[in-house]
Formats: structure tokens, sequence, C-alpha cells
């Protein structure tokens, strides 16, 4: 028969994604309990006995069902990224790409592809918290019309590793010491500093994780890279290198050290609590996706080389395209069936879009694989519904662990004539995926290109391009982890590895971990990337979460007017009082408190609203408010003081009240602290 085109086929019976997951979707409030073969069960509370104090009887198949199933709940965890969370959404095409690629959803402006996400850290295990310093991860599964289309990304636009070899060396380095398990969740020990000492490729992406960005404020402000290179491939064949770089429409922001560490402990579920709240308030976490695309004859113009994923790609010589806009505005509705079972592998691609020679990437394609074969049980665990794709798919497998497919055809291999050539192929003209035909030559040999080892230019640049302040918080990162090595040759050989990034850092790094200043020399390159700074990040009020520290007897008007600017601005906002209930101003208003002192902290807000007002134990009320006050003012956040609130705060010789905006005689108030909210820092404080 002849070969027909399977390219842009639609939906099974034209249904979207969220359609075709609700026959999976099961409500259970108010329906019997049964067992999993639908019997009705009696009695859920007692084993079946022998009389009420009599042995257990094997007959049992309630409590054996039940039972072996809750024993085998847990399946094996993530070896890197276990502690994640995720969303759905769409991704709408900001125009045509078909110049480059001949992939489906970047075909049309205004075409609107469904996804799901699921943001990760890397060391910690599924338990360990949201806010460590650590390396984030984004995979996006995009449901074309052609299959599913995997972008795997990571919050820096650096890989620690040049060749795939090396992978399970520094994950094995950087996860916690085996004799003990420990720290959860940190480099900070002597194994993975001692790697990063004698493999200077790690240095680059170490120092990213030293940076703000290894401290994220939230999931909703993380600029993300593709790190590998791809192609893309037209309808001519004609190839493109790219890589891809989502850019958060909030902007990219971080937490301090201090706050990062204090948050892990009293919300260890900071990040995923965030992205839900905001999903549920409507204010939609939106991400621009950019690319950056190089021509096959213009591979070698630079002095890195393109495919080494241990290097950026500089937006100044090779600018960001943005070519649309992903949205997330549905939560999961079983996080162990949504995020914990979606399985992404770089190798899931569409035609279109192909591979370069980059060695990691090369790498990633088996190991991705692998991995879920193993966490999934089998090779069926792309039935799965999170992981189904929207359009049909037919092929000759049939059996393995946990198949529900049920597959009515006689027969299973390819070619036949009992059934008439089917599933057929399809040509690659028709929408059939075809390799992109590189040319290649060369020795077997194992052994990395030349071109791959200047080790120290792009973290000079990299450093070149931060603002003071956060060159500060780097070092205080660096002076955190690597001063919690115990080796003292181990802290030596870091110190000399960071003088070739940049001296004056190198010896104040090594002041602070007690060693000797290093004798080296840093990279001669003056060079920087102001798009690698936070410093030029956009920044809004939008989404900023304020805590409202309030008792009795406000100003009515004042407040209500402030609070309704506010949110009109779209601020998210909590009430914090001495007790839960409703706080009454002077003249008979009332507000409902979201957080007592002790249900919340200043460290989960952003800003401060500081009313003040009468509270039942007053002493009690004015130290958790000046408490407040106190960390919010040391970690340069915003402040808007109402007239019932100024005793809180006063200037004097040791404060000089950067970012703290005061209501009295200023008209202006309520868009002046908006103003406020949207700086986020005040770093001029004193």
């Amino acid at each position: 028969m002849d070969e027909k085109s399977s390219r842009n086929q639609k939906p099974v019976d034209g249904t979207s994604k969220n359609e075709q997951l609700e026959q999976y979707r099961v409500k259970n409030t108010g329906k019997p309990m049964t067992t999993n073969a639908s019997l009705k069960v009696s009695n859920d509370e007692e084993t079946l006995k022998a009389g009420v104090r009599g042995p257990a009887l094997q007959e049992d198949f309630h409590y054996f069902e039940k039972m072996t199933h809750f024993v085998r709940e847990r399946i094996p965890e993530r070896v890197v990224h276990a502690r994640g969370y995720g969303a759905h959404g769409e991704f709408e095409c900001y125009q045509s790409m078909e110049a480059f690629t001949k992939a489906g959803f970047l075909q049309e402006s205004g075409q609107k592809t469904p996804l799901f996400v699921r943001f990760s850290t890397v060391q910690g295990g599924k338990g360990s918290m949201d806010t460590a310093r650590d390396l984030r991860c984004l995979g996006v599964k995009f449901y074309t019309e052609e299959g599913n289309y995997d972008l795997t990304t990571i919050a820096m636009p650096v890989l620690i590793n040049q060749d795939p070899m090396k992978f399970p060396d520094v994950i094995h380095a950087y996860k916690s010491e085996p004799r003990t398990d420990i720290p959860t969740a940190s480099g900070a020990h002597d194994n993975f500093w001692d790697y990063v000492a004698n493999n200077p490729e790690a240095l680059h992406m170490a120092l990213w994780v030293m940076s703000d960005r290894g401290i994220l404020r939230s999931y909703r402000m993380m600029e993300s890279w593709s790190i590998n290179t791809y192609l893309f491939v037209n309808e001519e064949g004609t190839a493109t290198f790219v890589r891809f770089v989502w850019k958060p429409v909030l902007g990219v922001h971080s937490l301090l050290q201090d706050e990062a560490m204090k948050i892990g402990g009293i919300d260890p579920d900071f990040h995923r609590r965030d992205l839900i709240e905001a999903i549920e308030n409507g204010a939609y976490p939106e991400y621009e996706l950019g690319v950056q695309l190089i021509a096959q004859e213009d591979e070698f113009n630079f002095d890195f080389d393109i495919l080494d994923p241990a290097k950026f790609w500089p937006e100044e010589l090779i600018p960001v395209q943005l070519i649309g806009k992903m949205t997330l505005n549905r939560n999961v509705d079983n996080e162990f069936a949504e995020v914990e079972q979606v399985a992404f592998n770089p190798a899931n691609v569409v035609p279109g879009i192909g591979f370069s020679n980059d060695p990691v990437l090369q790498g990633r394609l088996f190991a991705y694989q692998s991995a879920q074969y193993h966490r999934l049980g089998g090779a069926n665990f792309q039935d799965l519904p999170i992981n189904r794709p929207i359009c049909p798919f037919h092929n000759n497998q049939r059996q393995g662990f946990m198949r529900y497919r049920i597959d009515v055809d006689q027969v299973n291999y390819h070619k036949n004539s009992l059934a008439d050539n089917t599933p057929y192929t399809t040509p690659p003209e028709e929408g059939g995926y075809a390799h992109y035909p590189a040319k290649v030559e060369g020795r077997v040999i194992r052994g990395r290109s030349k071109s791959f080892d200047d080790f120290f230019s792009q973290p000079r640049i990299f450093w070149n391009s931060l603002s003071p302040v956060e060159k500060q918080h780097m070092i205080g990162g660096l002076s955190y982890q690597i001063g919690s090595v115990k080796s003292e040759s181990v802290r030596q050989q870091n110190v000399d590895l960071l003088v070739h990034v940049d001296k004056a850092m190198a010896n104040v790094v090594a002041d602070n971990l007690g060693v000797q200043r290093p004798s080296g020399e840093q990279v001669p390159v003056s060079t920087s990337s102001p798009a690698l700074s936070q410093a030029n990040t956009p920044r809004y009020a939008y989404t900023q979460k304020v805590g409202v520290l309030i008792g009795d007897g406000f100003d009515d008007n004042e407040v209500t007017t402030v609070l309704q600017v506010l949110q009109d601005n779209g601020v998210f906002m909590e009430m914090v009082s001495e007790n839960l209930g409703a706080v009454t101003g002077a003249n008979g208003t009332e507000l409902q408190v979201d957080k007592t002192f002790i249900t919340t902290s200043p460290y989960l807000v952003d800003s401060l609203y500081v009313v003040g007002g009468r509270s039942g134990n007053q002493m009690n009320f004015n130290a958790n408010v000046a408490e407040f006050v106190h960390v919010a003012y040391k970690h340069y956040k915003p402040m808007g003081i109402a007239s019932t609130g100024e005793s809180y705060i006063q200037a004097s010789q040791e404060n000089n009240l950067e970012g703290v905006v005061f209501n009295r005689n200023n008209p202006d108030f309520a868009e002046d602290f908006v103003s406020a909210i949207a700086e986020q820092r005040f770093w001029d404080r004193t």
C-alpha cells in the first residue's frame, strides 16, 4: 500500500490533552469503598480473625490488597532531580519559524500547544527543602500534534561536565558523602569541592551555583537554558544550530543566603507552595521562549566551541529571539500520578528538531530512557496518562510490565502482508522523522576536543558581568560552602583555582577560609555580558507578597485605601496579627487575619506593611512586629509604614531608612509603596 502521512495528525477523536486526561480523573468523594476489583467493602477498620482475640486469617483478601499496595507505594526516586513540582499549561507561538524548522508547533503565529512542566533541584532527595543552594531544572513536555517534544533546561547557561562519562562522577561527588549520607541538599562538603578543584571544567557552573542564581526566589522567576546545542531543520533540509532559553516575564529574582537557609526550616515546600498559590490566584506564571541561532557555516567563528556545554552563548554576540510564551494555568490533580510519574527524555523530538555533536547531549539521549525504564517499571511508561501523546501512536510493541493498552491486531511485525504492511512507515517528506544527514568523519577515539580546554575565560566574563552586590553574594556563597570543607588542602586547591577568575575575589575567599592567598593570576579577559546580571532583570510589584502587620484600632480609611491599591496592582497580601479571626478598625471596619506571628515568618514575605494597633497582649504584639521589622530591614526588603505604625521604625545614625515609605503627610503613599515593592531590594540601605 502507499505510505501515508502522519504529520500534523489530530488527537484521537479530536480531544485535547485536558479532555484526554479527564477519563483518568476519578473523584472518590461520596462513593462507596470498593476493592480494586470493584467489590464493595463492608469493613475497613479491622482484619479478619478467628474470634475477636484470635489469630488473623489468610483469606482476608481486602487486608492483603490494602497492605501489599501500601508497601509498594514508593517507586525508585530519581537519582538527580528527585525534589520537584509541576503544573499544566500551554505554549503560544509568537511567529512562524518555518524558515529555520519544520516543527509543526512552531509554524503559525498564535498556534497553541498544551504542555506539562516539572521544576526540580538536583542534589537533595525527594524530601529535601526547596530553597537549598542548588542547580534547578525545568522539563517541559509539549503535547504536539506530531508527538511529544521534551525540552529539558537548567537555571544556568552552563553545565558542570563536558563529557557524559563524567556525569556519574560529578553527581557522586555532589551528593551527600557516602559514609554518613550527610549533608542533605548541599554541596558544602569535602567531596564536591575536591571534585571541583581537580576537574576545572566544573568551576564555571560551580560559580553559577554560588551566585544568586543558586537560591531563587520562586520557580516563577527562574530563567533556564537548554545548555546543549540542538539543530533546527527546515523543509529544505537546511540545519541551524540552536540553543533555547526560557525567560520569566516577572524577571529573575533570588533569596539571600540567610533567607534561603531560614525558609528551608520554616517552610521546606516554599517554592511548590508559591507555584500552587500563584496559579490558584489566577496569577499564571509566564515564560517567553527564546532561541539563539548559529548558521552551520559560522560554527567556528567564535572564541569558544559552540558544542561545549560548559560554555554559554553570549547574548551580545548571538542575540536571543523570542518566539513564543509558556503560560502555566492549572495545578496538578495528583502529585504522584503527574509530577512523580512524568518522564522526560531529550530524545523525544519532532520533525524539524535534531541533535548536534554536543557530547553531553549525545550521552543524554541514552541515559534518560534507561532511567525511566528503571523508575517506572518497564517499557510501557509512555502509556501513563501524563506521558501519553495527544496524537495516536502505532507500532509493533505489545508486551512488557503493566501493559494495559489492548492491541487487537493479529500481526506484530514489519514487514508483513497479512495486515497490508501496517503499521506503515512515513517518508520524511510526508512527516516521518529523519535524522539530519550530518557529515561525520574521524577515527574511533576516547578523547575530548582541545577547543573545550579554556576553563577560565567564561567564568571571568561571568564575574565581570555581576553587580558589586552580586559579587559580594558570590563571595559569601563560596566562603560558606568551601568553608564547610574539613580538608585544608581542598580549601587551598579551590582558592588556587579561583585566582584564575579574579585575584581580588580569591584573596578575600582565602582569608575567609584561613588558607594562603593564591600566587597565580587571573586570566586577561575584560569583557562582560550584561544579560547575565540580575541587576538588569525586570521588576514588578505584581505577585510580590506583602505581610500586613495589624491589630485593632487601625485607621479604617487609610488602611483600606492602601490595601485596595495593592490589590489593584496584583500584590499578594497576608494579614498577620496576634490571633486568628478579625481585627477591627477605629471606625468598625473588620479585616480577616490570615496568619498569626506563630504561623508565619518575616522570611516568608517580600515586604511589610506595618500598620500596628492594639492587641490583647500588647507587649507580645509589639515585640513580634519589631522582630518582623528588624528581619525585613536587615534583608533590604521594602516596607510601608502606616500612620499608626511609625513607632516601630525610626531613623538613626545606624540606618538611613532606604526603601522605607511613610504614610504621614504623603498623599501618594500607596503608589510610592507599590514602587518600592517592585524594586524588591534596597542595597544602599544602612
